[in-house]
């Protein structure tokens, strides 16, 4: 990629990496891969080594926790505010959950060795690290207590905002079952759920797709999870 592209695309892409001071975004230059990212890829399962690290620009990846029941349930989502697989860069070599992209697009990749080195010696590069650490503990502490305190329809509305944030447009593209295995909850709920929102005129939605038509009208019917987790990762 040439030099000047990069650094628009650093510029105006993942917020960890455009934070970066020119030297230390020059050092890591080297060592970062500009990857397509596909709905539906897993870059690494629950349990699997840590090999690579991404940081979305303009994807958004679901990281996800499974029971030995199959079950799961999406525990955050992470877009250009972070880096997937974070907890490589804290020492651990094993991944404690799944990361699977749920919006395509695009992001720089990064081998884990690569990036433990440049943590060590980028203080700048450290300190996002940490700062995000922090969000990432919030966004997944408040993700839990809403779904155990919280109604369906509000954690819908909660989903779809977070997703939302972490793209350029509108539309998703997210079938009723795939949310509900996200939430840990029954399709028909979701079906129920989306069924009130399109009726209020907030979502419009078809064939695995979901368009918002009322941003605003979302958030009034989320509960206060969707801005304890906004205000974490823009703090």
């Amino acid at each position: 990629m040439p030099a000047i592209h990069a650094l628009e695309i650093r510029l105006e892409g993942n917020r960890l990496l455009s934070a970066l001071p020119d030297a230390d975004w020059s050092r890591l230059l080297p060592d970062l891969e500009w990857v397509q990212l596909t709905h539906g890829e897993t870059l690494y399962e629950a349990g699997a080594p840590l090999r690579q690290v991404h940081f979305p620009v303009t994807a958004n990846v679901s990281l996800v926790s499974s029971m030995r029941d199959g079950s799961s349930a999406e525990v955050a989502v992470v877009g250009r505010e972070g880096v997937v697989g974070l907890s490589a860069c804290l020492g651990a070599g094993i991944a404690h959950t799944s990361a699977v992209g749920q919006g395509a697009g695009h992001a720089w990749r990064m081998g884990v060795g690569a990036m433990n080195r440049h943590v060590g010696q980028s203080m700048p590069l450290l300190q996002g690290v940490l700062g995000y650490t922090q969000a990432l503990l919030a966004h997944m502490a408040q993700t839990s207590a809403c779904n155990r305190h919280h109604g369906l329809d509000q954690q819908l509305c909660r989903w779809l905002l977070l997703h939302l944030d972490r793209q350029s447009h509108n539309e998703m593209h997210a079938t009723q079952e795939r949310i509900a295995r996200l939430l840990g909850v029954r399709r028909e709920g979701v079906t129920g759920g989306a069924a009130r929102l399109r009726d209020a005129g907030l979502i419009r939605y078809a064939r695995g797709r979901i368009s918002i038509l009322d941003r605003q009208g979302l958030e009034a019917r989320s509960c206060e999870c969707y801005a304890v987790v906004r205000d974490a990762h823009m703090a």
